[in-house]
């Protein structure tokens, strides 16, 4: 069964090179599996955020939720890729670095938590490495990687893996004939499953359907979650905020989106409004001064009353361009969103992340080779049989 507004689109002519792509995932992560290509463990509680497709299952508002949850009991740190960023190697954020120096997403999240470490590397290990050994950082009690189901050199205590209900992975291919960056056996090694971007009031039988459709394993666990949006924030201007309730039928909206799904947004902001026009620009896409006229010309013809909503992840990159018209910085808004737990599932969620974070904080680790008398090293490279205990 397909869950309802189901945005897949496959390329079906492009099979022959899908066939191609998917013989050289399968080769890859054999030789992940055979030890060949070595998966590297670290003493310090790792939980991956990631999935299987490419872009838009929303990686971001759920790293940010265990943000929440584990800022005021550990200290966090956030390694990212830092895709599109203009720097190279590894990169600690702080309060002179740049949108450019990390990339959008890692910069949103530091906009937002001052007191979290952020840093991107595309060598995850190195990343790691770096923040739990230099001096600035190696207080850090947990790190959450963004984005990295895919970067296997890296053995995370925890794989949560997200998949979109608008476009679940069994009905997906892989790439280029559909978005699937790996087969879809390969969720098997998730711990944790989220299906993100349900509707708020999904059913039991959907519960249901979807449950035995994804056809888990009795080790992992599966979780729903829905987008809460917040108040609408001035992006330029000193205006107060705005509920999206308080967009009248009657008023204009121009849509400004650099993200890969835009669709479910478009489809949120319908019960508001039906008068929405769109402007899509790919996935993190730099503004250029031909796009801000182009914004500019856009709103210009619209009729009052009219507005402009852009997401977050748009928001730090807009702001960081001139050339916005006055009428423009006036009237865009930055959209927040969070998630939420569907049927109470966030009470198991929280107890097991906090559980396993707090049993296997560095402290605890020491405590338990003292009366081990076992020593270790720290950082060790292989393959080992892993068993989280939550």
């Amino acid at each position: 069964m397909r869950a309802e507004g189901d945005f897949i689109k496959t390329n079906e002519w492009l099979r022959p090179f899908s066939w191609l792509y998917g013989f050289g995932v399968m080769l890859r992560n054999e030789l992940f599996e055979l030890g060949l290509l070595k998966s590297r463990s670290f003493d310090i509680p790792v939980i991956s955020v990631g999935n299987i497709t490419v872009g838009g299952a929303g990686k971001t508002p759920h790293v940010e939720y265990l943000i929440r949850l584990l800022q005021d009991k550990e200290k966090v740190a956030v390694l990212s890729r830092g895709y599109k960023r203009k720097s190279k190697g590894y990169q600690l954020a702080n309060e002179h670095t740049t949108m450019k120096d990390i990339g959008d997403e890692p910069f949103q999240m530091k906009q937002k938590f001052k007191n979290v470490y952020v840093a991107v590397d595309k060598d995850r290990c190195r990343g790691i490495t770096r923040l739990t050994t230099d001096s600035e950082t190696k207080d850090v009690d947990v790190i959450l990687l963004d984005d990295a189901y895919q970067h296997r050199y890296v053995k995370p205590s925890i794989n949560i893996l997200l998949v979109d209900y608008h476009r679940l992975i069994i009905y997906d291919k892989l790439l280029p004939v559909g978005r699937l960056r790996e087969p879809v056996s390969e969720k098997s090694r998730a711990d944790m499953v989220i299906i993100t971007k349900c509707p708020k009031d999904l059913k039991p039988m959907e519960y249901r359907v979807l449950t035995k459709a994804l056809d888990l394993y009795a080790y992992q666990d599966l979780y729903f979650t829905t987008l809460e949006y917040d108040n609408l924030h001035p992006l330029f201007s000193h205006k107060s905020e705005r509920p999206l309730k308080s967009i009248k039928p009657t008023e204009n909206v121009l849509l400004v989106t650099g993200i890969a799904s835009p669709q479910h947004l478009l489809e949120d902001l319908k019960p508001f409004t039906h008068n929405i026009r769109t402007l899509n620009f790919p996935d993190h896409h730099y503004f250029s001064g031909k796009d801000i006229a182009r914004i500019n010309e856009t709103f210009k013809e619209m009729a009052e009353p009219k507005l402009i909503i852009t997401t977050e992840k748009d928001a730090v990159r807009l702001k960081a361009i001139s050339g916005f018209s006055d009428e423009v910085k006036a009237a865009i808004y930055t959209l927040p969103i969070h998630i939420k737990f569907l049927h109470k599932q966030d009470e198991t969620f929280n107890t097991k992340i906090l559980n396993y974070v707090q049993k296997n904080s560095r402290n605890s680790i020491l405590v338990k080779r003292k009366d081990d008398d076992k020593p270790q090293d720290c950082n060790h490279s292989g393959e080992r049989t892993r068993r989280i205990s939550f």
